[in-house]
């Protein structure tokens, strides 16, 4: 159970990458964008890890204080869950 929740964070936290990517290219472009209610709850749903290392990486919604506590929440969110399906008893 726990390496399918693995790689299923790792493919969801690569979605939250590449959406805050899009996002990102967008804004340079002035084209649509994400909506931010977007981008923070694909953020939530346990893609802080993602989402921090795009927005770090392409210096996006760094100055924004809810992205910055939304992506540490996520971060713990996952780990929460990750530690969760660790210890269960099968």
């Amino acid at each position: 159970m726990l390496q399918i929740w693995l790689i299923g964070a790792l493919v969801w936290n690569s979605i939250v990458f590449i959406l805050y990517v899009l996002d990102k290219r967008r804004a340079v472009r002035g084209q649509w964008r994400i909506s931010e209610k977007t981008l923070l709850l694909v953020t939530l749903a346990c893609g802080g890890f993602g989402a921090w290392l795009a927005a770090n990486y392409y210096h996006h919604k760094t100055r924004k204080w809810y992205f910055v506590l939304t992506w540490y929440l996520g971060m713990l969110l996952g780990l929460l869950v990750t530690y969760m399906i660790s210890t269960a008893n099968y």
